[in-house]
């Protein structure tokens, strides 16, 4: 009797070192149980008379997962053809994977203009990029209306590109309500010079920012910026084009940036 009440102390003392505590806000469940699962929105602006498409990612649960941090991303410029926003389904349904909520926006639509392709892109192409920015805008308050579940307080942008001119954009204009801003190759909108939000870049192979958009070595240390060459990626590369080498190496610093 003796042996078997220590062999079941012994049990009981292992099963307890097994479990893990709670994982903090900033470092999200990771699930591996669950589908994840795609829907769409589309929603609309009355004050710009604007159409704005959404595509939804999310895990396929019986109840809302409380508190699950919000990551928009912002697609490439692909000359105003549909379904752009869903070429960035292998990001997405990781980071779900990984307890976030993901919505990724439509920015272009079939009967907008074209960008220049001439003249200085910071001064052409900024009401582009202030029209995504309120796409960005609009959408958040939009989900904080229908998916109240979700945690507001550290909202995550995420854009490759023209996208990502978009949220560096947004974090210049609306700095309160972003928590971190990565920035997957975007070449054109100057990084703002600022600790917060969190500003994290992964740069492309052949492909180099205009001059100024970057902050210096000196910028980065003094504000905590994070830049990461990609050595084996272009530019092109960045969203489901990307193999599988690729993708893993660009959702393991997407997360490392997140963590």
């Amino acid at each position: 009797m003796y042996k078997k009440i220590c062999s079941f102390l012994l049990c009981s003392v292992v099963l307890f070192n097994c479990v893990k505590p709670s994982i903090a806000q900033s470092s999200p469940l990771v699930f591996t149980s669950f589908k994840v699962l795609e829907d769409s929105l589309m929603l609309f602006d009355k004050t710009r008379n604007r159409q704005i498409p959404v595509a939804l990612y999310f895990p396929q649960s019986t109840k809302k997962l409380k508190n699950q941090p919000l990551i928009i991303v912002s697609h490439g410029y692909w000359q105003n053809k549909g379904g752009s926003n869903k070429a960035y389904t292998s990001i997405a349904k990781y980071l779900v994977t990984h307890g976030y909520f993901v919505a990724s926006i439509q920015h272009e639509l079939p009967n907008d203009d074209l960008i220049p392709t001439t003249g200085i892109p910071q001064i052409v192409r900024r009401p582009f990029w202030e029209r995504g920015s309120d796409n960005i805008l609009f959408v958040l308050n939009e989900l904080k209306k229908t998916q109240s579940q979700l945690d507001f307080k550290h909202v995550i942008l995420i854009g490759h590109s023209n996208g990502g001119d978009m949220s560096v954009l947004f974090a210049h204009k609306h700095p309160d309500l972003v928590y971190k801003v990565i920035s997957l190759d975007s070449r054109r909108m100057p990084f703002p010079r600022t600790a917060q939000p969190k500003l994290y870049s992964l740069r492309s192979s052949d492909q180099v920012a205009d001059e100024g958009v970057l902050p210096s070595l000196e910028e980065q240390k003094k504000y905590g910026i994070t830049i990461i060459k990609l050595n084996n990626t272009i530019h092109n590369d960045m969203d489901d084009n990307a193999n599988e080498a690729q993708r893993k190496e660009i959702n393991e610093y997407i997360m490392r940036f997140l963590k």
